[in-house]
């Protein structure tokens, strides 16, 4: 990874930078009023990502909750993502990408030897081939957390569209060079991300595609804040994390 840090606080300017190379996981705890804006830098990335609460690892991202809650499939600016105790990790503030997957779960194992040709590390070293499995088992274990703790994870940079049949569809044409999104964290939220492809890419070649990742300091929570009103669950779940806050 690339790393750079910055003194200037301000919305627009990031504190830290970094760029996680294709095939690669990371994790980080992010505190509550920071944001973390995602930057697919050449088109057709895939970042992985779940949630947990740092002070409670039994609480983690709930995709159901997420998409029947906010009555969706697809999540974009203005979606919150629900953790399964009612409550909001982070809201979508900006999106220029405009849908991004949370039904499709991760590349396994299995799937990874299927669809394409392994490379180790020691033949390969960094252009090694990894599953989306074995990425977030292994940020997870560093936490004390294993297989049984993996849920439903976010697919972000992955436009998925049904057919006529209803027959899942990943959706190349909608990778773009440049695209970001900009998740606000409205509590303290340990962060499992990994760049392996996404499970339903049809590409014959394992995709190599860096991700940068930036944090920011949040604006304020306002009254009229645009996720917080999106819809009227997430105005409860807020209220859920306010609560939560004051340690009731």
């Amino acid at each position: 990874m690339t790393e750079s840090l910055s003194n200037s606080a301000t919305p627009s300017h990031a504190l830290y930078s970094t760029t996680l190379p294709g095939s690669a996981h990371w994790s980080l705890r992010v505190r509550r009023g920071m944001q973390l804006r995602f930057t697919d830098l050449d088109g057709g990335a895939n970042l992985g990502l779940l949630m947990y609460n740092p002070e409670d690892l039994l609480e983690r991202y709930n995709a159901p909750d997420t998409l029947k809650g906010q009555h969706t499939f697809k999540l974009t600016r203005g979606n919150c993502l629900y953790s399964d105790m009612g409550r909001v990790f982070a809201s979508m503030v900006d999106d220029d990408f405009g849908w991004h997957d949370t039904v499709c779960g991760t590349l396994s194992e299995q799937s990874l030897k299927k669809k394409y040709q392994v490379r180790s590390y020691q033949d390969c070293h960094n252009q090694w081939t990894l599953s989306g499995e074995h990425s977030f088992l292994t940020e997870l274990a560093k936490y004390g957390l294993g297989e049984r703790d993996l849920a439903a994870n976010l697919n972000l940079f992955s436009r998925v569209i049904t057919d006529d049949d209803g027959k899942l569809i990943f959706d190349a044409s909608a990778a773009r060079a440049g695209a970001s999104v900009t998740l606000r964290f409205e509590m303290d939220t340990l962060v499992i991300l990994h760049t392996c492809p996404h499970p339903l890419n049809p590409e014959a070649d394992y995709p190599m595609k860096p991700v940068q990742v930036e944090m920011l300091k949040a604006a304020p929570l306002a009254d009229d804040d645009y996720c917080k009103h999106f819809r009227p669950e997430n105005g409860r779940a807020f209220e859920n994390n306010r609560l939560y806050h004051l340690g009731l």
